[in-house]
């Protein structure tokens, strides 16, 4: 019989066993962003102290922790984080090890904040703009004289990865998965309007003709008209360029040559807005997150425009005006642009 005062021999060794696995709780810095400079702050996150503060001011309601027990992330440091993200468009492990804080807290505080910034949509992407649309035709007609002109349009494809549901809707002609988007913009690269949900497949016309803002202008609720490429119908409310203009110096090759040069605009803003969030070069989640991720980068790239902060180089916009199909112009859109031609060139 064993002796009642010595303890049992086999739980000694299990305590031992367990304490030599237990892992010892390992709390990592955290990091100060606003203590950094500049610079540092414009490469990674692409914007200025003053402008992180400002978007902390406007989020904090949406993206602050519940609890402040223990390590909770601050409203400011969630922010950060998914500012990272988007300039980055790193995976979400090399976010974690370098704002000190796991994947699985990454990927949360993405969502927060896109789903925070999806919130501003209404408020920060407005068309025709924020200015009197006087002012809007105005800033155009500088550009190149063509009169009326209250913003550019063109889709542009966002990859994805294959989604698991009708995953041969989102090759577009390129053969990769994405998301066509459609944007609108004025004469200051302001984002105007914007179409994040259709499937790499359809086509710029079709994104446009099913928008809402179409029907829009087919109320007559606009005074003035969009500039889009060859990729859609010539309509009163949206002016395409001549296919095959006059031969020589005419009036007719003068409009197409300002019509190119205005609707520069929009692919100039498809540039910065892609250079500066290179999440944009191909986004790793589902298609539904895709989409808000997307809408959250337009409404970051307003304020940041707003805001006047620095953007990197752009890239070469992928221009998708060689469009295999060349939608029939419609004979109202004809007569708007020729009448322009005739008393402007």
């Amino acid at each position: 019989m064993g002796c009642p005062y010595i303890r049992n021999p086999i739980d000694i060794e299990e305590e031992i066993i367990r304490n030599a696995l237990r892992r010892e709780r390992i709390v990592r810095p955290r990091l100060d962003v606003l203590s950094l400079p500049e610079e540092y702050l414009l490469e990674r996150y692409r914007f200025s102290s003053t402008s992180i503060i400002y978007l902390n001011n406007i989020l904090r309601p949406y993206i602050s922790n519940l609890t402040q027990c223990g390590r909770a992330l601050t409203a400011e440091q969630i922010l950060c984080i998914a500012l990272r993200f988007y300039a980055n468009g790193s995976f979400l492990y090399n976010i974690g090890d370098a704002e000190h804080v796991g994947k699985a807290t990454v990927c949360r505080a993405v969502r927060n904040v896109t789903l925070a910034l999806k919130r501003l949509l209404s408020v920060m992407v407005v068309f025709p703009g924020h200015k009197p649309i006087g002012n809007i035709k105005e800033e155009f007609h500088r550009i190149a004289g063509l009169p009326n002109v209250i913003g550019c349009v063109d889709g542009t494809h966002i990859p994805i990865t294959a989604p698991a549901e009708n995953e041969g809707d989102y090759v577009n002609r390129k053969s990769f998965h994405s998301i066509n988007v459609q944007i609108i913009c004025d004469a200051a690269n302001l984002i105007t309007n914007v179409e994040a949900k259709w499937p790499g497949s359809v086509h710029d016309s079709w994104v446009y003709r099913e928008s809402s803002l179409s029907n829009t202008f087919a109320r007559g609720e606009f005074d003035g008209y969009l500039l889009g490429d060859r990729g859609y119908p010539c309509q009163p409310s949206l002016l395409t360029p001549y296919p095959d203009p006059e031969p020589g110096p005419g009036p007719q090759q003068h409009f197409n040559v300002a019509h190119c040069r205005t609707r520069a605009w929009v692919e100039m803003t498809i540039g910065i807005f892609k250079s500066r969030f290179q999440c944009l070069r191909k986004l790793r989640v589902t298609r539904e997150r895709a989409c808000d991720i997307i809408v959250a980068c337009v409404v970051l790239h307003n304020i940041a425009t707003i805001r006047g902060e620095q953007h990197p180089a752009v890239q070469s916009h992928d221009a998708d005006d060689d469009h295999p199909i060349h939608p029939a112009d419609v004979q109202d859109g004809r007569a708007v642009r020729d009448l322009i031609c005739r008393n402007y060139f």
